[in-house]
């Protein structure tokens, strides 16, 4: 199943993974001071998610539960990155990752020992 989050849902969705389960007016609250957004776009955009089978909204309280996990959006997400850039191929996505300069020797042997954990 495709989980296409535009970055307001990822808001949205990162506080149910960083926090848990929260009523919709806490979500607001946290938003509200992170990115400064009103209680209304934050409604609007849980409605979204809801719609869209991202979260369950559970009565009384409008307790708001992520129906995805962050895995499961990086998994996909990732996938599309090696899709369209790298033209499906995970090896040229290491390749410019190691070419940039962004993996330090301690990135380099978590990424060691993923592939040798592999099976």
């Amino acid at each position: 199943m495709e989980h296409k989050l535009f970055d307001s849902e990822r808001q949205v969705m990162q506080t149910l993974w960083t926090h848990g389960d929260l009523a919709a007016r806490q979500i607001a609250v946290l938003l509200a001071g992170q990115v400064g957004w009103n209680k209304n776009t934050t409604y609007t955009v849980i409605k979204k998610c809801i719609q869209k089978g991202y979260i369950a909204r559970q009565e009384p309280g409008f307790i708001c539960h992520a129906l995805l996990t962050h895995e499961q959006v990086q998994a996909q997400q990732a996938g599309e990155l090696v899709d369209k850039l790298f033209d499906g191929s995970p090896s040229q996505l290491f390749a410019s990752l190691l070419g940039s300069g962004r993996l330090d020797a301690g990135e380099i042997d978590k990424l060691r020992r993923l592939i040798d954990q592999k099976p």
